[in-house]
């Protein structure tokens, strides 16, 4: 065989065709699967399928952020109530440390009196002459005893004094404010604002609490906010229910969120504690019964001996060693007293 003018044998032509046939076999094959090969196919189609999925995830973003702006908007609002009751956690720490020291001032003005500092130390100097002339007057002119009445008299009494006063007008004010929260309850799901709904619990509600929300009013005309208006009323009513009030109202109006249903929840509440603390009363009122019979026992039985035998306990009172059985008497029931009282004292 004769090829471009050279003469080839049978053997080297035969093996020229294999060759060239095995060539363009494997140029087909590699062709075909080169890209099988090399990954390319797989490539373009992964490729292909990620900007799909691109494309289908860019699709769903909104309805995704749709689905989950409600959960980032409570979780948001969680937080900031969270950060809320901490803030007034702190405030109601700092509350209690004050109330350790409360002035004069202050405490007359939790019981309610429109006095100066001037009047309180008048009443004190008129309760000390009053009682150190019953003191002249009882002891037959002893001086040490009528002093002793005038120092009760001028630093114990007015106080007493004060102390009830305040004491009964915080109750009080725990009686009355379930009903001035059920007032704005009411007024707030007719459509009424809260600072409307609060004037007319200032104008309509018993002492003391039209007062205490008249000066809220008063706050709010002078320029306070609500919130700062209703956060100065646990200082002047040192009570965790004032406290749970300017709370909740601080919250809805930072927050956001249903008043009347967090008012209404807040009125349940305050119920249930004047309930529990009667249920308190009530079991406890044995326990105080004993300690008042126990307490004025003595004092009766020296009463009664003195009336039936005067010269058998006078020598109590006229002799040097019954002034010092009196005066041990005297201290022994004092710590006895102190001890009882702070087994029936419950906090609530």
């Amino acid at each position: 065989m004769e090829i471009f003018g050279i003469t080839l044998s049978p053997e080297t032509a035969n093996l020229a065709a294999a060759l060239l046939v095995a060539f363009s076999i494997g140029g087909i094959l590699y062709v075909l699967l080169e890209p099988l090969l090399n990954g390319s196919r797989k490539s373009k189609e992964r490729l292909q399928t990620i900007a799909a999925r691109d494309v289908i995830a860019a699709d769903r973003r909104p309805q995704r952020d749709a689905d989950r702006r409600p959960q980032r908007d409570a979780d948001r609002r969680r937080k900031s109530v969270q950060d809320q009751l901490k803030e007034f956690e702190d405030k109601q720490k700092a509350r209690q440390k004050k109330a350790s020291s409360l002035t004069l001032a202050a405490r007359m003005e939790q019981a309610g009196l429109d006095w100066e500092r001037k009047h309180f130390l008048y009443f004190s100097a008129a309760c000390a002459a009053v009682l150190l002339f019953l003191g002249l007057i009882i002891s037959g002119g002893s001086l040490l005893i009528a002093l002793a009445l005038g120092f009760v008299g001028a630093l114990g009494v007015p106080r007493f004094y004060l102390n009830m006063r305040r004491k009964r007008r915080l109750n009080n004010f725990i009686d009355e404010l379930p009903n001035a929260v059920d007032i704005i309850v009411r007024g707030v799901r007719a459509g009424l604002p809260l600072t409307d709904c609060i004037r007319i619990v200032a104008a309509e509600s018993r002492e003391p609490v039209a007062t205490e929300f008249r000066k809220i009013v008063e706050a709010q005309v002078m320029g306070i906010s609500l919130t700062d208006a209703v956060a100065r009323m646990p200082d002047r009513i040192p009570l965790p229910e004032a406290n749970f009030f300017a709370i909740v109202v601080a919250i809805q109006q930072q927050a956001g969120g249903g008043l009347s249903e967090a008012l209404s929840n807040l009125a349940k509440v305050l119920r249930s504690r004047k309930t529990l603390k009667g249920k308190i009363k009530a079991l406890s009122a044995e326990a105080k019964s004993s300690a008042a019979i126990i307490g004025s026992l003595p004092i009766i039985v020296t009463l009664i001996l003195y009336t039936v035998a005067p010269k058998y306990i006078i020598l109590l009172f006229t002799t040097t060693g019954g002034h010092y059985i009196l005066a041990g008497s005297a201290v022994w029931m004092l710590i006895g007293v102190l001890v009882m009282r702070k087994m029936i004292n419950f906090d609530f």
